[in-house]
């Protein structure tokens, strides 16, 4: 009789101790993206890119309830961008650049935009109208076009004024936003980016993210 009660009490503990490990996975998913969260901020800060450009992905995804795996991955993917903009820009051998400048070429990036065409456009476009040229830029290849197509496009309307290059850009966010690939890459307070073409990095809760643009 005591046998069976020892053995009793024992299947009883049983479920309570997988319990105890289920919930300790999650813990420890959410410690691992959290820590990759910060090297990718560590990493950031040690390459001179501005970490408050990720850490407004963080807050974005935090905000609409994302789970820290899914955030960790946007910033990894949104840092590798920043640094190859970083570079492009660094090859348009521009007097300054800005934050705002930065983050237009990372959307570029993550459209899919070469790093050669980023380079051309943010050199010979106008300071005042180098983040429209480059968004513009962004904007066509995620609708398909060759990143040297796109750029002849975009030396066009330059070439034409700001309102030729204006129109462009209106005309390739809403091709974008008709195709269900969101609004494209818009201009905020400054000249940042509000948008993404492709929805690279995206910190949407899944089944909510951006569209993508249909390659040719």
């Amino acid at each position: 009789m005591r046998y069976a009660l020892v053995i009793a009490g024992l299947l009883g503990l049983a479920p309570l101790a997988g319990s105890a490990q289920q919930s300790a996975e999650p813990q420890a998913r959410q410690e691992r993206a959290e820590a990759r969260v910060q090297t990718a901020l560590q990493t950031a800060l040690q390459a001179g890119v501005p970490v408050a450009l990720l850490e407004r992905k963080v807050a974005e995804g935090r905000a609409k309830g994302v789970p820290m795996a899914r955030i960790a991955v946007a910033v990894e993917t949104r840092l590798q961008a920043l640094l190859r903009a970083r570079t492009a820009l660094q090859q348009a051998r521009l007097e300054s650049t800005t934050e705002g400048d930065l983050s237009i070429a990372a959307d570029a990036v993550q459209a899919g935009v070469s790093d050669a065409a980023i380079a051309e456009v943010a050199r010979n476009a106008p300071r005042e109208r180098r983040a429209v040229a480059v968004a513009v830029l962004a904007n066509l290849v995620a609708l398909g076009h060759a990143s040297d197509r796109a750029l002849g496009q975009v030396r066009a309307a330059l070439g034409r004024g700001p309102e030729a290059l204006l129109n462009l850009h209106a005309r390739s966010a809403a091709e974008l936003k008709a195709r269900g690939a969101g609004n494209g890459i818009g201009l905020g307070v400054g000249g940042a980016a509000s948008g993404n073409a492709r929805g690279g990095g995206s910190v949407d809760p899944p089944g909510k993210g951006k569209g993508k643009g249909h390659k040719k």
